[in-house]
């Protein structure tokens, strides 16, 4: 019995689920981040039931009008070029003056994430008709992955007590199916993003997102469309300038202000950013939104942004490591801590202290998130890995929904001990914690997990 199979065979949420409310949809900026990398694939059908193909997913608008630019679709074999807008209802289009504003004289699609109560037609100012998809529920909730709730309770499950008396092969074997479930997941996506923008930029932007870590993940991932890795090499002399001002970190006058061991730095990134911000300058209401309060000061966003430029200057070298067939885990790992920077490898911000100790762009612990979230379940569905390559791998320490799943399913940490050793079982914790803890609302009274443990029997 696979994971696959037992996860799709039995798991049927409990009573209390059809009492909540439906959960509220993403923010409107997250919608468009995930529209633009492709997780809701090319293929769709308009409201009106005609083919609808994205044959060029085209570039974000950074002022005001349409949310992207320069976007190509098939319609029921017309192939149509202009702008496209994302909203969350059909009425939107009406209700936000989309119907008289010239600026959205050139949409030749309108997607939107709810029904509404009636149906719209949806047209320019010169009374053409739009085609309009709407992203079902569906496609909604496998783009976002997110399950019920946050977390759960940190304390032993009902699963405890069958675990127990399952042998440790069976155990070993029911985390490989899991991790190989969530590793075929994490390839979907990137193929997705892929296939709408190319192999180099999915590999840039899910390396952004992994800098971006769990307060930053959507702020970098937008940073790293806007601010594209094929515009970042085709200027690698303002590059760095490029992504800190896409960011929204640098002013007039920053280093004017600044204490004077910075401000030649500042200087810089100033000089080649006002010579292209016109390419790169978005709309205040567009602006990328960073949580900085809460976050580590290795992990604040103006040093993930460093390091993110720090690799666009070595761009060729890593994209060989991270996408090698055969995959090796430690030569990527090794490419990563050994980054440096004259100006980040001192700093947490553009205007801290120099610190004497020198302080790593991209940790073991960071590059082996990337390495399990990305590049492993990239290489394993390509043959390039094998999984027991990925078996070895040794994790750094556990995070907290880790821990949290180790005592749920296991009593304690030393009874969960054999399987926090490596990447691999992290991440087939976390997939039993995403797909059944975080699911059941019931304290594990309704959670099917434990009836179909006593069932479980390993693959011969």
């Amino acid at each position: 019995m696979t994971y696959s199979f037992l996860l799709e065979s039995i798991w049927h949420p409990p009573l209390a689920f059809a009492e909540t409310s439906a959960s509220a949809l993403p923010p409107e900026l997250e919608l468009q981040a995930l529209w633009f990398s492709g997780a809701f694939g090319r293929d769709f059908r308009t409201t009106t039931g005609k083919p609808v193909k994205i044959v060029q997913f085209g570039e974000w608008n950074r002022g005001a009008g349409p949310d992207f630019s320069q976007v190509a679709v098939e319609i029921a074999g017309e192939l149509k070029t202009g702008d496209l807008e994302l909203e969350t209802t059909g009425a939107d289009w009406e209700s936000h003056g989309h119907s008289t504003n010239p600026a959205f004289a050139n949409v030749v699609l309108h997607v939107v994430f709810q029904a509404g109560h009636r149906k719209n037609f949806i047209r320019t100012p010169d009374h053409q008709e739009v085609a309009q998809i709407q992203i079902s529920e569906t496609q909604l909730s496998d783009a976002l992955n997110r399950p019920a709730r946050d977390v759960a309770i940190a304390r032993p499950g009902r699963c405890l007590f069958p675990l127990r008396h399952l042998p440790t092969g069976a155990i070993d074997q029911l985390l490989e199916q899991a991790a190989k479930h969530r590793a075929a997941a994490k390839t979907r996506r990137f193929l997705r993003l892929s296939d709408a923008h190319g192999r180099d930029a999915a590999l840039f932007q899910v390396t952004a997102e992994t800098l971006g870590y769990r307060g930053n993940a959507l702020a970098m991932r937008l940073l790293s469309q806007r601010a594209s890795l094929s515009a970042l090499r085709g200027d690698p002399e303002s590059a760095e300038g490029i992504l800190f001002g896409t960011a929204g970190f640098l002013a007039p006058d920053l280093h004017e202000l600044a204490r004077p061991d910075v401000r030649e730095y500042l200087r810089t990134l100033w000089d080649a950013w006002w010579k292209v911000r016109t390419r790169f300058e978005v709309d205040p209401e567009r602006a990328i939104q960073w949580k900085t309060s809460g976050q580590r000061p290795a992990n604040h966003p103006h040093r993930r942004t460093g390091t993110l430029a720090t690799l666009v200057a070595v761009w060729p070298r890593y994209r060989k490591l991270a996408l090698a067939r055969p995959f090796q885990a430690k030569p990527v790992i090794d490419f990563l801590e050994s980054l440096e920077h004259e100006f980040w490898s001192h700093r947490h911000t553009l205007t801290s202290k120099y610190s004497e100790q020198k302080v790593a762009l991209f940790g073991r612990s960071q590059a082996l998130e990337l390495l399990a979230n990305h590049l492993i379940p990239l290489a394993l569905h390509e043959n390039g890995m094998s999984f027991g390559g990925y078996l070895k791998l040794r994790s750094s320490s556990p995070n907290e929904k880790v821990k949290r799943c180790g005592l749920r399913l296991f009593g304690s940490m030393d009874a969960a001990s054999p399987w926090l050793r490596r990447v691999c079982h992290h991440q087939a914790l976390l997939q039993v914690y995403h797909d059944f803890c975080l699911e059941d609302f019931s304290d594990c009274a309704n959670c099917p997990f434990p009836e179909q443990l006593s069932q479980w029997r390993p693959l011969r």
